[in-house]
């Protein structure tokens, strides 16, 4: 039976020996960028009164995510929607481009999903010192805390505040990795039972667990994507009102 982790493995497609290698990773994220450029473009050209099933699902989209932020954010949230509709997209379309036999899960590798992160944290930083000054930094003095404890609390604010982009990457890169593992490894339960002779008639069992196991996925999918775009609005909320 292969191996689960090979799946993850980058390849180098195009200038294989340079440090600007293009590999199968880029090529997945090209993709996906193109798809849904492809998806908006398609659904909104014609714009009709009676929309079309692309529309609807454009449409459907965009208030799901305008929802997202302005219960998260407030009304003013809404200067961010370009950013968190993006990251939406890009990590939902990933995810289910991900499900296809033989693709690559862009988003099970750390490095895509923490640099997605540092995305949000560096915009939540910058716009906060630039709208708020140093009255930002607010943020890591709750109000009503005695004096005495202030300094360790202070100190425990800004180790949370620092760990956001790893604990935002690790927890999107956690569950697309363990979702894949478990789907290969049960698949190829079913490959091996199939091989070996009377133990067959157990391989119903294990394509059971993988059908379920697939459309568990796909629900992770788009909780994972739900969840990256409602942590990202919180945080970005920050940026906005930095006061406890």
């Amino acid at each position: 039976m292969a191996s689960p982790i090979e799946q993850f493995e980058i390849k180098p497609l195009v200038f294989k020996d340079t440090a600007i290698a293009f590999t199968n990773s880029s090529l997945m994220m090209v993709v996906t960028v193109g798809v849904i450029l492809a998806f908006l473009f398609l659904s909104t050209r014609g714009r009709s009164l009676v929309p079309t099933r692309l529309q609807s699902l454009a449409e459907l989209s965009y208030e799901f995510v305008a929802d997202t932020v302005r219960q998260s954010a407030g009304h003013e949230g809404m200067k961010f929607f370009p950013l968190v509709f993006s990251l939406f997209m890009f990590v939902l379309v990933a995810n289910l481009l991900g499900m296809l036999p033989g693709s690559f899960t862009v988003t099970s590798h750390i490095i895509v999903t923490f640099m997605l992160a540092m995305v949000v944290f560096l915009t939540l930083v910058i716009y906060g010192f630039a709208k708020h000054g140093t009255h930002f930094l607010n943020l890591f003095v709750p109000s009503g805390v005695p004096g005495y404890v202030l300094p360790l609390v202070v100190v425990i604010e800004v180790i949370s505040f620092l760990s956001r982009p790893i604990s935002l990457s690790v927890r999107l890169f956690a569950n697309m990795l363990a979702g894949h593992i478990a789907l290969k490894i049960f698949a190829g339960f079913v490959g091996s039972l199939l091989g070996a002779g009377i133990w067959a008639i157990l391989a119903p069992l294990p394509l059971a667990l993988t059908v379920g196991l697939t459309a568990l996925e796909f629900l992770v999918a788009f909780l994972q994507a739900y969840v990256f775009t409602i942590l990202t609005c919180i945080y970005l909320n920050d940026a906005l009102h930095p006061g406890h």
